[in-house]
Parts: structure tokens; C-alpha cells; sequence
């Protein structure tokens, strides 16, 4: 698939409000026709949808999902502008299906990669740049391997760059910008919790064949 200039991407930007990776991804699904990458991004919601993405949403619900087998447990809080909103089906679904997309990802951590300390991100450039496969590259190089790999490292320890477990073809960001163009208020995932049954717990191992032959020497 060809790609697309930056100036036709900031020209569909403009006329629209989407953001540039929307914007960009309108013009490719639709080879590049501005009328039909503006339709694209209205019958999505994505528009309108950034269009709000400045109001305060203080509404919302806290929901739950309890993975089968009771070993895994979310609580999120999405928020939105108003009760009646918050109440509809539509965004209740979005609540259930983000739920259950932090209980399939257990190496998230935080709802964007604007969250994540700074301490991490240097935790994690440490990391990238002791490895061997990067020994006797020149330091230029080296940092755009590594930030590179930092990129994608940071994005897997965030749930909006998720692919939607649901649909691939997009993430749950712009699946919350979707169902937010769909509902015409402003929706934000603000936080969530995972649970997993015995996380933390020391468990002392036992040796049964040592225990057996200590009990043989009594």
C-alpha cells in the first residue's frame, strides 16, 4: 500500500480536526481520495469525535469483568460528559469491551504511554542499549535502534495502542474515538486495575521426595 504525503494528511486534518495518525490512515484505506477519506472518517465518528476531545468528562461508570474461571478481575472508570450517556448502551458496551481487553493484556499497565514514569522509560533504555546485538554499532545508530525499540516496548505497556481484541484492524484508542463520535460527547478511559488470583503470594514449595526420606530417617 502506497503512503501518503505529509502535506495531503495535514490538508485532511485541517478540514476535518481528526488526528494526523486518522488522517493518515483515512487517506490510505481510501487511496488517497480526500472526499472519500473525509466520508471514511465521519461514518466512524472519528471527527466530530476529536472535535470534543477537549470538553471535561466527569460522568461515566466504574465496570467490572471477571474472566471465566474466576482467576482474572478488571475494574475500569470510563468517563463521559453526562449520567444519561453513561447510562446507554453504547457506552456501557464500550466499558464491557475494554474491560475485557485489559483482562486479555497482562503486560499493560497504563492507559497511554503519556502516563508512564520516566524512570521506566530510562529502565528501559538501559536495558535496549546493554544488549549484545548492539556492541560495536557507532552511538548514532545504536540511538535509533534503541528508540526504536523503546517505541514499541512503551506502546505494549500501553491499552490504547492495543489492537482491539475484537477487531484487529484498530486499536482500542480508535475504538473509544468511534463509539465517542457515535454517542457525541467526549469518552476517556481514566483507569483501571487488573487482578490475577494468587499475584504477590509467596508460595513455599514443598519437596516430597526430601520430605518422604526425612521421615524414613526417624
Amino acid at each position: 500500500m502506497a503512503d501518503v504525503s505529509a502535506k495531503v494528511v495535514k490538508e485532511l486534518r485541517d478540514k476535518t480536526g481528526a488526528g494526523m495518525m486518522d488522517c493518515k490512515k483515512a487517506l490510505l484505506e481510501n487511496k488517497s481520495d480526500m472526499n472519500l477519506a473525509i466520508e471514511w472518517l465521519r461514518q466512524k465518528g472519528i471527527a466530530s469525535a476529536e472535535k470534543k476531545s477537549g470538553r471535561i468528562a466527569a460522568e461515566g461508570s466504574i465496570g467490572s469483568y471477571i474472566h471465566t474461571g474466576s482467576r482474572v478481575g478488571v475494574l475500569l472508570e470510563l468517563n463521559c460528559e453526562t449520567d444519561f450517556v453513561a447510562r446507554g448502551d453504547l457506552f456501557q458496551g464500550l466499558l464491557k469491551d475494554i474491560s475485557m481487553q485489559v483482562a486479555a493484556c497482562p503486560n499493560v499497565e497504563y492507559v497511554q504511554t503519556g502516563d508512564i514514569p520516566q524512570s521506566v522509560v530510562d529502565k528501559e533504555k538501559s536495558i535496549e542499549m546493554g544488549r549484545d546485538d548492539l556492541a560495536g554499532k557507532p552511538d548514532e545508530i545504536k540511538s535509533r535502534i534503541v528508540e526504536g525499540r523503546i517505541g514499541k516496548r512503551l506502546k505494549e505497556l500501553a491499552l490504547m495502542e492495543q489492537p482491539f481484541i475484537k477487531d484487529s484492524s484498530m486499536t482500542v484508542a480508535e475504538l473509544v474515538k468511534q463509539v465517542a463520535g457515535q454517542i457525541g460527547e467526549n469518552v476517556q478511559v481514566r483507569r483501571f486495575t487488573r487482578y490475577t488470583l494468587g499475584e504477590g503470594i509467596e508460595v513455599e514449595k514443598t519437596d516430597f521426595a526430601d520430605e518422604v526420606a526425612s521421615m524414613q530417617t526417624v
